[in-house]
C-alpha cells in the first residue's frame, strides 16, 4: 500500500464524527445503516464522512446487493495499523463511546437472529399492496389465540386495554397504574365484560404492588417515560418475574420533540437504546434484545422501540 500522508490522516481523524466511525471499524465491517443505527446520525452524514476517510485511505468498501460495508484499509502494514490504532484509542475519551460500544455489541447480535432479519422483511412487504381483511389489528387477534396461559403485569397500564386483550387469553394479568380514576374506570370495565382474571391495582412504576418471582412476564407499553427513575422501574420489574420469565418493554426512541412534556405529560423524551441494554443488563436481565419496530410518517416522526430480555 502507499504510504499514508501522516498530515491527511490527521486531520481525517480530528474530527470526533471520524474518530467515532474509526473506533466503530476498528474490530468490525459495519454497512452504514449499522452504522446509523450504532450512532444515531443522519445517514447523508455518515456517508460524507466514510468517503472522507475511504479517499484518505484509511477506510475500503465492498458492495453486497444494495449495501455497502466499510472497514479498515486490508492493505494497512503493521506499523500503519499500529498508528491507526493510538489515534482511534482516543475516540473512549468521547461522551459517546459508552453508548457506541453497547449499541454495536447490539448491532453484531442481531446479525445472527435471522428470525428478526426475517420479521422486519416481512413487515416492510405488508403495506406494499392492498388485500382484503388484512391488517395489523386481525394479526394481533391470531397471535392471541396462541399465547400460553402466562401471569401477566402489565405496569403503567392506563385504562386497560392491552391488559384487557391479554386477559381474555392469559391466566391472570395485573394491570397497575397511579391513578385511583383510572384504576376505578378499569375495574369496573372488567367486572362489566366479565374478566375475573382481570385484576387493577393502584400503585408505582418503581415499586409495584405484586409479589417477588410470582409472574411469567411483564409488560411495560409505553409507560416508561413517565417514570421517575426509568432504570429503577426496569430493576422493580425484575423482582417481580419468576425465574426464567420476560419483560417486554415497548417505548419512543430519544427524540427531541419537546411539547411532550406538556401535551402528553411525558418526563422523558424517549430512550436511547444503550440507556435501555445498560438499565436492563444492571438490573439482572439476559438475552437483550432491543429494535426499532415502528416510525410514524409524519411529524415529529415518533419511532418506537421493542425490548425484550428474560430473567
Amino acid at each position: 500500500m502507499a504510504e499514508l500522508s501522516t498530515l491527511k490522516t490527521l486531520r481525517a481523524v480530528a474530527d470526533a464524527t471520524r474518530l467515532r466511525i474509526m473506533s466503530l471499524l476498528s474490530d468490525a465491517e459495519l454497512s452504514v445503516n449499522e452504522i446509523q443505527q450504532v450512532t444515531r446520525m443522519g445517514q447523508s452524514r455518515i456517508s460524507t464522512h466514510l468517503r472522507l476517510l475511504e479517499e484518505t485511505g484509511l477506510l475500503e468498501s465492498r458492495r453486497d446487493g444494495k449495501r455497502t460495508f466499510y472497514r479498515w484499509n486490508s492493505q494497512l502494514d503493521t506499523g500503519q495499523r499500529s498508528f491507526i490504532e493510538q489515534i482511534s484509542a482516543g475516540a473512549e475519551e468521547l461522551d459517546d463511546h459508552g453508548s457506541d460500544q453497547i449499541n454495536l455489541k447490539r448491532i453484531l447480535d442481531q446479525r445472527k437472529n435471522q428470525a428478526q432479519v426475517y420479521f422486519n422483511q416481512v413487515a416492510g412487504r405488508f403495506d406494499r399492496s392492498y388485500g382484503p381483511g388484512r391488517s395489523w389489528q386481525a394479526f394481533g387477534h391470531l397471535l392471541l389465540r396462541i399465547l400460553p396461559p402466562l401471569t401477566v403485569a402489565d405496569l403503567g397500564a392506563g385504562e386497560g386495554l392491552l391488559s384487557e386483550l391479554l386477559a381474555r387469553r392469559c391466566k391472570k394479568v395485573i394491570a397497575v397504574d397511579n391513578s385511583e380514576r383510572i384504576i376505578e374506570f378499569g375495574a369496573a370495565k372488567a367486572k362489566k365484560n366479565g374478566l375475573k382474571n382481570l385484576e387493577f391495582r393502584l400503585g408505582d412504576l418503581q415499586n409495584p404492588p405484586i409479589d417477588p418471582k410470582s409472574v411469567d412476564l411483564v409488560i411495560l407499553s409505553q409507560a416508561l417515560h413517565h417514570a421517575e427513575e426509568p432504570a429503577n422501574a426496569i430493576a422493580a420489574a425484575h423482582q417481580l418475574l419468576k425465574p426464567g420469565g420476560q419483560i417486554l418493554l415497548l417505548d419512543l426512541l430519544e427524540h427531541k420533540f419537546e411539547q411532550a412534556r406538556k401535551l402528553y405529560g411525558d418526563r422523558w423524551l424517549g430512550f436511547a437504546e444503550s440507556d435501555l441494554h445498560r438499565w436492563l443488563e444492571e438490573a439482572g436481565f439476559k438475552k437483550i434484545e432491543i429494535s426499532v419496530v415502528a416510525r410514524e410518517e409524519e411529524e415529529p416522526y415518533f419511532e418506537t422501540i421493542l425490548a425484550a430480555a428474560e430473567r
